[in-house]
């Protein structure tokens, strides 16, 4: 199938991958390394997508060998319909990687990355958006500034800015806030959200579980090369089924009532009462009234949903080998 023919057949999904696999082949007595061991994995087009999993689970190889770096084993992968394989150039052409790593030339200036980055996509002069895209990332005014000259944060923009020159329907950042601090942060984020309500799609590698949590409407989690989740956001937080309630009493207490002993309460600071409890089984309103039936007053309560990090954790720790 032609790069042509590809394109006009289209596709709900701008990422497309099925039995992915990745050896690295040991040396010197080492035994063979299984980075990706049949990866399958779906990103709808102009989705906000997050690709977790804890160091060495295997993120950087998929996102190596979509982007051309790293040949896979075997398996097969689509980008906007192109395959990575049969229809390399168009693949590459719909794909941007944002790299983790600040890999700019230090005597280049803004616009000459841009520039420089164009040429190498084979973006006629004509049909450039330099200017246009150092504006979308808030960067005019250093379109001359030396990249040496830049900050932490501004070369995180200048590595956005340069992953679009050939204007790819699918962007992928890899760590892009790491040492970036909170107000550069909002900044970046701000960007990459009207980069997506634009209709590019992107593919978040992030740390902070709080960022995907809030910024991404579909998840995957990958550990020891293997996908072990891929829902929506709040369909993969709704599994977690548990739920933290703390009371604060009226009064301090030395012991817990026995009516409250079966959802096994700590005590702290003689009137905090913390219940960790499971929705499907108790209801809060039945935890109330037992608190009730004890002659317990209460005088505060919060509770605690279970967040990304929670699902995390649970996921990845059951996977251990």
């Amino acid at each position: 199938m032609s790069a042509v023919a590809a394109h006009e057949i289209g596709t709900e999904n701008a990422l497309e991958v099925r039995d992915l696999k990745k050896i690295y082949k040991g040396k010197g007595g080492v035994p063979d390394k299984e980075a990706l061991k049949g990866i399958s994995l779906d990103v709808p087009r102009g989705s906000f997508f997050a690709l977790l999993g804890p160091n060495g689970a295997g993120k950087s190889t998929l996102i190596n060998i979509l982007a051309g770096l790293v040949n896979k084993s075997s398996g097969h992968a689509r980008v906007c319909g192109f395959d990575i394989e049969k229809d390399m150039r168009a693949a590459r052409r719909s794909l941007g990687v944002v790299p983790q790593e600040l890999n700019l030339d230090a005597f280049f200036s803004a616009r000459e990355v841009m520039e420089f980055q164009a040429g190498l996509y084979g973006v006629p002069k004509s049909a450039r958006q330099t200017d246009e895209i150092l504006a979308a990332m808030g960067l005019t005014d250093k379109a001359d500034s030396y990249a040496r000259t830049l900050s932490g944060g501004m070369r995180r923009r200048l590595l956005v800015a340069k992953a679009m020159v050939h204007q790819p329907e699918v962007l992928i950042l890899d760590e892009p806030t790491a040492g970036v601090d909170i107000e550069l942060r909002q900044q970046l984020w701000h960007h990459i959200r009207l980069l997506n309500e634009a209709g590019t799609t992107i593919i978040l590698t992030t740390h902070y579980l709080e960022e995907a949590e809030e910024l991404c409407d579909q998840i995957a989690i990958i550990n020891h090369g293997e996908v072990v989740a891929c829902e929506p956001t709040e369909k993969l937080l709704s599994k977690l089924d548990a739920k933290t309630i703390t009371l604060v009493l009226e009064t301090d207490i030395t012991e817990i009532p026995d009516c409250l002993a079966r959802f096994n309460p700590s005590l702290k600071l003689g009137r905090h009462l913390t219940i960790d409890y499971k929705p499907s089984e108790v209801g809060i309103s039945q935890i109330l009234s037992e608190v009730s039936a004890g002659g317990l007053s209460i005088v505060d309560l919060t509770t605690h949903e279970p967040d990304l990090e929670d699902a995390f954790l649970q996921m990845t720790s059951s996977k251990k080998k």
